[in-house]
Parts: structure tokens; sequence; C-alpha cells
């Protein structure tokens, strides 16, 4: 396996890392293990939450040299990779803010001498991608390392520089080495790790396919896992939407980070046929607007995909989906360019039988579907093996609730196509996963919620007492 900085802009092949020794290996789980076991979990919460609030203020300072990276490494746009950046210190500082409240001890109602206190575990693989190669990180590092938990990280072979910036950014801060390690490992290292009974859960962003895997292996060393894998959310334009308000939205949803998004709008659900033909009009016209080029210049609005794997593998699709009867309304093909740019693109005429009816298409390229009522559309939504996000435009907002409240998802947003804030958990369902990150949900994910119930001495050895205070 190589880890290695490809521009995919230019096709450049700028910095290659070697896998690490096992010997190495070896080391950064034992350090990570008695960092964990001798300092890290002794600490208070006060103390933990500092470094994190430090590394938020370096990354608002630093914003720039941060994004750089990304955009360096993956393809995003400037305006995108910043906007990451941002977020990123933000949720560092939610977790700062909030780590003590999330934490703290919490009484039963109605047993007056019986509270759940929050305990760490222990080390946690993290094991990431590259399509937001901080924010995915952080969603682990931020609540886990303020729990008092450790983590190892294994990211995406493509955005090594990302990896290491993020591990140095916390040592800056003041976390001691063992607190996050970064790992330029092996599948087959991977898996030992995950072995290892010093290592005592897993989290994994990625595809089903990556994420049925290490789960396979987990459970097999009955490891508790976090899954946030694939989705194929759809977006449902109801009657009395505005047009244009959902156009711009589905636009927004489907060519955001070069439509390299989990939670991105991939299927597009227009309920009547003669709004789904001006719909489908004003979508196409837009996004054949769309200017490709140099993801790191201010007038670019659609960049590269991360790689050539990931643009051959969406030529697949699209040739799959045109031989299953699928119309390709416009792009469909490589851009005439360097770099790895597809033309975006649009498909109708996807029926059940279509090879890709059922698949996840990870990058610029738009399913548009007509139906004729909104029951249809709901169908139609939930006929999906994933079940990660959605979202409902609807100027009768009351109404688009109640369409939401049928999506079978862990997300669904209303007028919008996502929405990622740190107080906000993010998650799935089906084969889109399981577990919760950010939010109070996300802290709570790793850690050993343990009742402590007192009772006084001579007590019977079963049933409620009274504890008398002295």
């Amino acid at each position: 396996m190589l880890y290695k900085t490809t521009n995919p802009a230019t096709e450049e092949v700028v910095q290659t890392f070697p896998t690490i020794g096992d010997a190495e290996l070896e080391a950064a789980i034992t350090a990570a293990d008695s960092f964990y076991r001798n300092d890290w979990r002794n600490r208070s919460i006060g103390e933990r939450v500092q470094i994190l609030n430090k590394a938020a203020q370096i990354l608002t300072d630093r914003a720039e040299e941060f994004a750089k990276l990304i955009t360096l490494e993956m393809g995003k746009l400037t305006v995108g990779a910043l906007s990451e950046v941002r977020l990123t210190a933000g949720i560092l500082s939610y977790y700062a803010k909030h780590a003590e409240s999330f934490l703290s001890p919490k009484r039963i109602d109605g047993i007056a001498h019986a509270e759940v206190v929050t305990k760490p575990l222990g080390v946690l693989l993290a094991v990431e991608p590259w399509n937001f190669p901080y924010y995915q990180l952080v969603r682990v590092a931020a609540p886990q390392l303020a729990a008092g938990n450790v983590v190892l990280l294994k990211h995406a072979e493509n955005v090594p520089q990302c990896a290491l910036a993020f591990e140095r950014l916390l040592l800056e801060a003041g976390l001691p080495k063992g607190g996050f390690t970064n790992l330029f490992a092996s599948h087959e290292q991977i898996a030992k790790v995950i072995a290892d009974p010093r290592v005592v859960g897993v989290t994994v962003t990625g595809s089903e396919r990556a994420g049925s895997a290490i789960a396979e292996q987990a459970g097999r060393h009955l490891k508790k896992v976090v899954m946030e894998l694939g989705g194929s959310d759809a977006l449902i334009v109801l009657p009395d939407a505005s047009l244009e308000h959902a156009v711009g939205g589905a636009l927004f949803g489907r060519t955001f980070n070069a439509g390299q998004s989990c939670v991105a709008t991939k299927r597009i659900i227009v309920i009547g046929k003669e709004r789904g033909k001006s719909f489908i009009e004003e979508f196409v016209a837009k996004v054949k607007g769309l200017k490709l080029g140099d993801p790191s210049e201010s007038s670019t609005q659609l960049g590269p995909v991360s790689s050539e794997r990931a643009l051959d593998g969406l030529l697949d699709q699209i040739n799959q989906a045109r031989s299953g009867g699928a119309e390709i309304l416009t792009g469909g093909t490589r851009a005439n360019r360097p770099g790895y740019f597809l033309e975006p693109t649009v498909i109708t005429g996807i029926e059940e039988t279509n090879p890709v009816y059922r698949q996840e298409l990870f990058g610029p390229v738009a399913s548009i579907y007509v139906v004729d009522d909104e029951e249809a559309a709901i169908r139609l939504a939930n006929d999906t093996p994933y079940g990660l996000g959605g979202s409902v435009f609807g100027d009768d907002v009351d109404n688009a609730r109640r369409v939401a409240d049928r999506i079978e998802s862990g997300m669904v947003f209303v007028n919008q196509p996502a929405q990622t804030r740190p107080e906000l958990p993010f998650g799935g369902i089906k084969n889109s996963g399981f577990g919760r990150e950010l939010s109070e949900m996300g802290i709570g994910e790793f850690v050993n919620r343990k009742l402590i119930h007192l009772a006084p001495a001579g007590a019977p050895p079963f049933g409620p007492v009274e504890l008398k205070k002295p």
C-alpha cells in the first residue's frame, strides 16, 4: 500500500510516504495504551479540553495553510477547503465548551442514591476517508479526546499530508505523543490493530464494502464499532415547492465537493410530469453552465474528482446506466483537459432493473426521477439499501415535515439539501451504518456509562433502601 500525494487537477505525484514497519506499529500501540492508562484518562476534563481550544485557535489563525493541503491532495475548491477548516475548528470549540456538561454524572429520577458516571474506554482506531480530510477526523478526535480516550488513525492513502497536518496540529496544541497517532498502515496491519486487545473500539467512515470488512474483523474480537458508510440520498421536490429554490438546492447538493460526499443529494425526485419537465430543463441548463477548472482559482465552480480510480469508477457506472436504458442528458464523459475531471452529468429514465438504480454515484452525477404523487416519491426515496440522509423541498413546511418523517434515514433536511453543525447528530441506518457522530450523541459512543448505586452499611441484599445523610 502506497501513501502518496497526487494533485487531482494535474495528475502530478507530489510526494510519497512509506508504510509503517511492524515494529514501529507495535511501538505506536504501546505508546497509546501507556499514555491512556498512565496519563490521559486521569486528567480532568478541563485539562483535556484546553488542548482542543488551542487546536481550534491554531486552525482559525492558519486556516489558509491547512486548506491548501486539502485542495492539493483531493481537489476541493479553495472556498470549500476553507469552510472545512473553519467547521473543524468549530467542532473542536464545541466539545471544549460542552464536554464537561455531557460527561457529568447524571442522577436517576426517583432513585435518590443512584447515578450514572461516564468513563473512557481506552485506545480507539479510526479509519477515515479522503473527501473531508479534517472534518472526518475531528468528528472522532474532538469528542473522544475530551472523553479521555486516545486515537490511532488510519487515514486514506491519498491524503497523507492532511493526516500528518492534523496530527501536528494536536501536538502543537499540547497533546502529548500517544494521544493521537497517525499510522501509514497497510490493510493487513490494520487487521492486527483491530485484533490487538489494547484497542477497545473501531470507528469507520467509508464505503459499504470497507465498513463490512472492518465490522466483521471487529466483531470477531467483540470490539465496539461505529459505522458511517455510504448514502444515496433523495431530494424530493413537492408540488408546492419553488422550482427556482429547489433547482438551486439540488445543484448545490449534487455538486458541492464535486459530488463526493456521503450525505450529498444523489437522487432528485420531482412530483408531477410538467413540473418534472420544467425542473429538468432548468437543472440541466445550470449544470451545463458550471465552470470546470483549477480548484485553487476563485472562478472555478467544479473541481476534479479525487483520483483516476474514482473517475474510472464513475465512467463505468455511467456506461452501466446507459446500457441499462437510461438517458444521459448532459455530460457522461471525461473532460478534455489534464486532471481527473468528469463533465457534470445528469441521468434520467433509470428503471428499477437498471444496474445503477441501487448504487451510490459518488461524484458530480445527478439522477432525476419524475413521479405522479407524494406517495410514489416517498416509496422511491425509501427504495434503496442506504439510509443516511435526504431532503424535502416544499413551501408548506408543515407538510414537508410530515413527508420528512416518512423518509427512512438517519437525517432529513427540509428546504436545504444537507446541513452539518457540531450540535447536529450525524449518522444513518440500513447499509449506511450505525452509531452517531457530533452532538452529545457523538461523545457517548465510546464511553462506559457506569451505574453507581449507594446503600448504607448493613443494607439487605436486594431491594430499595434509604441512605440517610450523616
